[in-house]
C-alpha cells in the first residue's frame, strides 16, 4: 500500500468471506474486494492482481517450467480437512434465497465487471453455451470454458476495435476457437495459433468464479445473464454499481 510491503494473516470471516489482518497497521481488509473495512487503513483498496482458477493440466500444460506451492509438514495441524469445501456448503448463507431471486444463493456463477456494470453468469450455462459472446458495459467479450469443462476465461472480443464472434470446433483438443470474421483459430489463452490474425492475443477481462450469494452481495445492482442474452426473472435491470 503506498509502496509499502504488507504482510498478512486470515484474522476471521465476514458474510462468509475472510478477513486479513496486516501486521504492520492491524487494518482488517475484506477478501473479495481488497478493501480495508477497519483499522488506520479503512477505505484503501489493494490493486488487483491477473489471476486464473483452472485446473492443474491446464495451467502445467500452458507452463511446463511453473512452480507449485506445497503443503508445509510444519502446519499440518493447522489446515482445513480435504473436504472442508464440501463441508462450507452445508452451513447457512448469510441470505436465503428471497422470493424473486434468480438463484439458488450456493449457484455457482462467473462474475464480471466492466466499467460501472456488473453481470454474473451461471457456470451450467456457460459450459452448454461455451464460447458466449456478451457485450457489457457496451464491450464485446467471450466467456470461454476450458475443455476440462470446469476452468473460465473471459476475453475482449475485440481485435483493432474490430469485434469478433467466435465459434467452438467441435471434437478437436485441445480445445480451439474459431472466429467468423477472419476464420483465425484460437486456443484457451486467448492467442491465435492460425489463420490471418496468427499471433494476436486478446486482452484478458477479470472474471471471478464464486458463489451467487456472496457475488450479490457486493455487487448488489448485478444483472444476471439468462439463455439468449437476456437477463434472468428478478435480476435488476443494468445500473451503476454501487460501492461494496
Amino acid at each position: 500500500m503506498d509502496g509499502k510491503p504488507l504482510r498478512f494473516r486470515l484474522f476471521g470471516i465476514n458474510n462468509q468471506n475472510f478477513i486479513m489482518r496486516d501486521e504492520e497497521t492491524g487494518s482488517w481488509w475484506q477478501q473479495v474486494t481488497g478493501e480495508a473495512i477497519h483499522g488506520p487503513l479503512r477505505g484503501h483498496r489493494l490493486a488487483p492482481v491477473d489471476h486464473d482458477e483452472v485446473s492443474f493440466g491446464i495451467w502445467r500444460a500452458e507452463r511446463p517450467m511453473g512452480r507449485v506451492l506445497q503443503p508445509d509438514p510444519r502446519f499440518a495441524d493447522e489446515y482445513e480437512d480435504w473436504n472442508w469445501e464440501k463441508q462450507m456448503k452445508k452451513v447457512p448463507t448469510v441470505h436465503p434465497r428471497g422470493k424473486d431471486d434468480p438463484l439458488d444463493p450456493r449457484a455457482v456463477v462467473v462474475g464480471l465487471t466492466v466499467g460501472e456494470w456488473a453481470r454474473a453468469y451461471p457456470f451450467p450455462l456457460l459450459r452448454r453455451q461455451s464460447p458466449l459472446v456478451d457485450r457489457l458495459g457496451g464491450e464485446p467479450i467471450v466467456l470461454v470454458v476450458g475443455e476440462d469443462g470446469k476452468s473460465i476465461r473471459v476475453f475482449e472480443a475485440t481485435v483493432d476495435g474490430r469485434p469478433l464472434s467466435f465459434v467452438r470446433r467441435v471434437g478437436v483438443r485441445p480445445l480451439r476457437l474459431v472466429d467468423a470474421e477472419t476464420g483465425s483459430e484460437w486456443d484457451f489463452t486467448g492467442t491465435a495459433v492460425s489463420g490471418p490474425l496468427a499471433g494476436r492475443v486478446l486482452r484478458k477481462v477479470r472474471a471471478l468464479k464464486e458463489y451467487w450469494f456472496d457475488w450479490k452481495t457486493y455487487h448488489p445492482q448485478t444483472g444476471v445473464y439468462a439463455a439468449g442474452g437476456s437477463l434472468a426473472p428478478g435480476s435488476p435491470p443494468p445500473a451503476t454499481l454501487a460501492a461494496p
